[in-house]
């Protein structure tokens, strides 16, 4: 069990980075490689100050780090290990998502 206020603390940040559809986009296709803004912003379909505000929130969130790239910046994962993390989350969320063993689920407003 998670005691430790920091641990706590890291993934509230971490939850509140995923409550957002955009935010969530950002996250996935970073995980496929690193990105500039300009191009995060076309395959998204978002104006670049959308974008802008969404990124802002994940480097607050320690989860992207801008890295200056000449005049350019790209953005990536901050660690290789939130791409994995992002996957097993993704599956497991999938796979409860198709266990409808909760028939109360919708009345609940958890489905």
């Amino acid at each position: 069990m998670l005691t430790l206020a920091s641990d706590i603390d890291v993934l509230a940040r971490f939850g509140r980075a995923l409550a957002d559809p955009i935010r969530c986009q950002i996250l996935l296709a970073l995980r496929e490689a690193p990105a500039r803004p300009s191009d995060l912003a076309e395959a998204l379909e978002i104006s670049r100050t959308r974008l802008s505000n969404h990124l802002a929130c994940l480097r607050n969130c320690g989860l992207v780090v801008a890295v200056p790239v000449g005049r350019r910046t790209r953005y990536e994962l901050f660690d290789p290990r939130l791409g994995h993390a992002l996957d097993d989350l993704r599956t497991a969320v999938v796979a409860v998502a198709a266990d409808r063993t909760c028939v109360e689920a919708e009345a609940e407003g958890c489905s």
